[in-house]
């Protein structure tokens, strides 16, 4: 019993950080105040729990826990977001607060979902298919936040067509305006890039400890990369002006395009992902 409530309390810290790191990610891109809020509170949640969970481990074994790699894996997670908090609080450095929330994420990832943590635990095939379920759960979750761009891309160029041939049809008054689709385009990438970067960390450390032979240039893997690439380079034109607008939007249609192929083809040429 004890065993799985604290496999639930490590994958509610899990979930909290990704989330915590997709409002960075936006904050980071877009100057959000309600993300740049929401991401520190709910770090801040984060990291009360880790604290916790440190302070009664070293009352329960009258010790530091940092004298295997297992516990230094956690000791080193618990740091990084010590050091995240206090560059927040202090110094409002926003790029090096979310990287070191990513690597932070990764080793916490790492030692929740450890391979001694999950051959010593009673309850090891459950944290391994729950692990699985959260990398698919934010995966998918990615590709909704990509279809959500490219139906605002789609939007856009409607009413832009509109707009330009001046057609003012009844149904015209019931479409979003030419900003309220482009920030729609925006607000889906801040969201994608990150939940989808989350799920490939997942995903990774679910392939080290589950599979005995797979490989970090399994096609699914590399397509996933590609996306986040193309979307941040998508991002980075626009927010460079190398974009218009229109450019951005068509941009957003043939990124999308790429989703679908790395989905559908991509799995099917992969090793191991056989789920679809």
């Amino acid at each position: 019993m004890a065993e799985m409530t604290m496999a639930r309390f490590h994958e509610i810290i899990i979930i909290l950080y990704a989330v915590s790191l997709v409002f960075y990610f936006i904050d980071y891109l877009n100057t959000n105040k309600f993300a740049h809020r929401s991401a520190f509170w709910i770090l801040s949640l984060v990291y009360i729990m880790q604290t916790g969970f440190l302070i009664a481990t070293v009352l329960e074994k009258k010790q530091f826990p940092i004298l295997s790699l297992y516990e230094g894996i956690y000791f080193y997670a618990w740091l990084l977001i010590s050091l995240s908090m206090v560059l927040q609080v202090f110094s409002k450095v926003g790029f090096a607060v979310f990287f070191l929330n990513v690597i932070g994420f990764i080793f916490m990832s790492i030692y929740a979902f450890a391979p001694m943590q999950i051959e010593q635990s009673p309850i090891g095939e459950s944290l391994l298919s729950e692990l699985l379920f959260i990398h698919i759960t934010f995966a998918i979750l990615s590709y909704a936040a990509f279809a959500m761009s490219l139906v605002s891309a789609i939007l856009y160029l409607l009413v832009y067509k509109l707009l330009k041939e001046k057609k003012w049809t009844k149904q015209f008054g019931r479409l979003p305006s030419l900003h309220q689709t482009l920030t729609g385009m925006k607000v889906s990438i801040y969201t994608g890039i990150p939940v989808l970067l989350v799920s490939l960390i997942l995903g990774i450390q679910w392939a080290f400890v589950a599979l005995d032979d797979w490989l970090l240039t399994d096609m699914k893997i590399i397509g996933s990369f590609l996306i986040i690439i193309l979307y941040s380079l998508v991002l980075f034109l626009q927010r460079r002006g190398k974009l218009t607008a229109n450019d951005f939007a068509w941009a957003n249609v043939f990124a999308f395009l790429f989703v679908i192929i790395n989905f559908f083809l991509g799995s099917r040429l992969s090793q191991f992902h056989f789920w679809i």
